[in-house]
């Protein structure tokens, strides 16, 4: 048995599997509220839509192992640019029970690094 693929399966699997809600959430009740936090900055609201890929297309096909560490970037990318857009005047706080106020988001973005870093292991589509 090889322990350390299954260790990437198991946080392909995490990362992909959890942050693959907020995508579904993003599908019901859409991304109009993205485009405006993205309109604030004099960009176009339509770049919300790039939260589609990072939010679904990316862990789908991260749970796959296919490209893992090229779907773990665009999820980093997502993560960063979410704090950026929603979390940065919250950074340096805690939350309501005692946690950092930007875990989440920084629990999704420092784990998809780690398969940047890591790859996706044997049991994959692809191994990179």
């Amino acid at each position: 048995m090889n322990m350390p693929s299954i260790g990437k399966l198991l946080l392909r699997l995490g990362i992909g599997g959890l942050l693959l809600f907020h995508g579904i959430d993003k599908i019901m009740h859409g991304v109009e509220h993205i485009g405006g936090l993205i309109s604030v900055h004099n960009l176009p609201a339509q770049l919300a839509y790039g939260v589609y890929i990072g939010e679904i297309i990316a862990p789908i096909f991260l749970i796959l192992g296919w490209k893992s560490r090229w779907w773990a970037i665009t999820i980093v990318i997502n993560m960063g640019v979410a704090i950026y857009l929603v979390h940065l005047k919250t950074i340096f706080s805690l939350g309501q029970h005692g946690a950092w106020s930007i875990e989440t988001p920084m629990l999704y973005l420092m784990g998809a690094l780690a398969i940047v870093f890591l790859g996706s292991g044997r049991y994959a589509a692809s191994v990179d």
